[in-house]
């Protein structure tokens, strides 16, 4: 039975990008094809490594295609290829902040296992700690007493751990130092640790950013362009305001807020099974309507987590298969999903139109 790359393309129209909202073929996201007697082969670019759709592309494209094979074979690439982002930073596609209008809401937790979530679903992922005040990395990523090295190039080598390169303050500093200084130091140590620190190629660069809003973390934004960030909180709503500060704080620099993640939601009782409500019943996600800000999910209280941070084997890592673990998988694909589309209408933007990559493959 002929087929011709028209026929292919014809048939990649019906398959929407779940994220995006738009075909395959308007999207430009059909990467390469080749035809012949025996075979069909098609590579399919996905808008992130990180991408929760996988799958259900795959079987989409394949539904697709399948009544044009006839006696061929379907060889289907999915090929990750994130588009860049607003980073200003080399070789990094995106610059994600984790913050928080206060204090004590588990925001470094939230940081590290969305790293960690990022980078088990194939991206390549950094994690800055910018948390200079109280760096708690080291230890939650079992590094605790390391000391950083200069490579030949004079760039400050970034540590690995479970997968991921992170450099913090408290490689720098002794446990019992006070770090006591003033937003301009803090931006100043910041530019650094992203100038001189040799990152190597990287999908996304997580940045654990301090708490509040005051000018240490607006110093710290100016030294380091966000592409998004991510705030945290706990249910109460007092915690709430303190989130809309920081809010209204990124909107002032104009950076992108991908939603909120509430974390402690709940406590689930280990004998019994049932949930209880620590902080009173949740009114995050109906705020969150209100604000017109996305809810990203809630993260429930473990007695395993905070035991595995301090061993240096956070959650996503020490219990990959449990309920915490695919929390925190949902909630960074989510993330990487709303990355994705900021990128892409950016790209769309300044191509005029063409979506990621250009023009159509010739037949």
């Amino acid at each position: 039975m002929p087929l011709s790359h028209d026929d292919v393309m014809e048939a990649l129209l019906t398959v929407t990008e779940p994220d995006l909202g738009q075909d395959l073929v308007s999207a430009k996201l059909v990467r390469d094809m080749d035809i012949s007697d025996e075979a069909l082969a098609v590579t399919i670019a996905l808008t992130t490594p990180a991408t929760p759709h996988k799958e259900r592309i795959r079987a989409l494209v394949e539904g697709a295609l399948r009544p044009l094979l006839g006696r061929r074979k379907l060889y289907l690439t999915l090929q990750a290829d994130a588009p860049q982002g607003r980073s200003k930073l080399p070789n990094v596609r995106h610059v994600l902040g984790v913050g928080a209008g206060k204090g004590g809401v588990g925001k470094s937790t939230v940081a590290v296992n969305i790293a960690l979530s990022l980078a088990k679903a194939g991206a390549k992922v950094g994690l800055l700690d910018a948390d200079v005040y109280g760096p708690s990395v080291p230890i939650m990523l079992g590094l605790k007493g390391h000391k950083p090295v200069v490579n030949a190039d004079r760039k400050i080598v970034a540590f690995e751990a479970h997968g991921i390169r992170c450099i913090s303050m408290g490689f720098l500093v002794g446990e019992d130092t006070a770090v006591a200084w003033r937003g301009p130091m803090v931006g100043r140590a910041v530019q650094q640790f992203v100038e001189d620190v040799d990152w190597g190629p990287l999908d996304y660069l997580i940045v654990d950013l301090p708490p509040g809003t005051g000018d240490v973390i607006l110093s710290l934004c100016q030294a380091l362009p966000l592409t998004g960030a991510v705030v945290v909180s706990t249910p109460q709503d007092v915690a709430f305001a303190d989130v809309l500060r920081a809010v209204k704080m990124f909107g002032m620099l104009k950076v992108d807020v991908i939603g909120l993640v509430e974390n402690m939601s709940y406590f689930r009782c280990p004998d019994n099974g049932k949930d209880y409500n620590i902080f009173g019943p949740s009114h995050s996600e109906d705020h969150c309507k209100a604000q017109e800000l996305e809810f990203l999910g809630q993260l429930p209280i473990d007695l395993a987590l905070s035991a595995n941070a301090d061993a240096g084997r956070p959650i996503v890592a020490a219990e990959p298969d449990g309920m915490l673990a695919e929390k925190y998988r949902q909630i960074a694909g989510r993330v990487a999903s709303k990355l994705a589309v900021l990128a892409f209408a950016a790209e769309k933007t300044e191509a005029g139109g063409e979506g990621f990559f250009g023009a159509r493959p010739s037949a």
